[in-house]
């Protein structure tokens, strides 16, 4: 199981010699990868909508924001890879049960740029 959804927000990175150490935004892309152990007694692992619900919570917070200024971001920098953990035990921890694992994050930066997160 798998859903997409996006967000637009601003974000710099500390730190960093060159020119992402300024403030500046993406239309980041959020993939969510979601497995099952077994299905249900309709044939389903889980229902997207749920998926969706969820990354829709932590999305919203992030949406036409400045990351930085945001907790974890506000002490972690939000590099992807920091932003895609970050979504991924977040999710893990609202929607992990016995059957059902988030499987990844991976989050786009850019059309041609992205980092995938897993623990697996």
């Amino acid at each position: 199981m798998k859903i997409l959804t996006d967000f637009a927000a601003a974000h710099h990175l500390r730190g960093y010699d060159g020119p992402c150490s300024q403030v500046h935004g993406h239309n980041w892309k959020v993939e969510v990868q979601v497995s099952a152990s077994r299905l249900d007694n309709i044939g389903m692992g889980l229902d997207f909508k749920l998926i969706k619900q969820a990354t829709s919570k932590l999305v919203d917070r992030l949406d036409h924001r400045n990351l930085n200024e945001l907790p974890p971001f506000d002490q972690q920098n939000p590099t992807a890879e920091n932003i895609a953990a970050w979504l991924y035990r977040e999710l893990s921890s609202m929607l992990n049960t016995e059957v059902i694992r988030v499987a990844s994050v991976t989050l786009w930066e850019t059309e041609r740029a992205c980092v995938t997160y897993t623990e697996e």
